[in-house]
């Protein structure tokens, strides 16, 4: 069983507060179970953004593991937010956590789910 959403979304941007990244939760979904996006807004017109792995990866089930949504160097800004907007169609019980960092550091390795397998 994973830890309930709101806490891991707290301790998320605590994380990110400790490194002096600012960061909010920009849509609040399911406190219990609501799939988690992560936006890194490099504040330059680009952003990085992080999803939920697919199911059935090793693991997931008791952990959350990440998955990059967009190229790894990031995309402009409209892109992300047309992703975004595509997921909170199909699930209304998302959140969205967006962290403001030029250098794109989204602290979230040995989350990062390896797909390539």
């Amino acid at each position: 069983m994973r830890i309930r959403t709101d806490i891991w979304v707290k301790a998320y941007i605590r994380r990110l507060a400790v490194a002096g990244v600012a960061a909010a939760v920009v849509r609040h979904g399911d406190d219990h179970a609501g799939a988690v996006f992560i936006r890194v807004n490099r504040l330059d017109g680009n952003s990085l953004l992080f999803g939920p792995a697919p199911a059935g990866l090793e693991g997931a089930a008791f952990d959350r593991q990440w998955v990059a949504c967009v190229a790894a160097q990031g995309v402009p800004d409209a892109e992300v937010e047309a992703y975004l907007e595509r997921e909170q169609r199909i699930d209304p019980d998302l959140w969205i956590v967006e962290a403001e960092d030029r250098a794109g550091r989204h602290f979230l390795e040995g989350w990062l789910a390896d797909v390539s397998r």
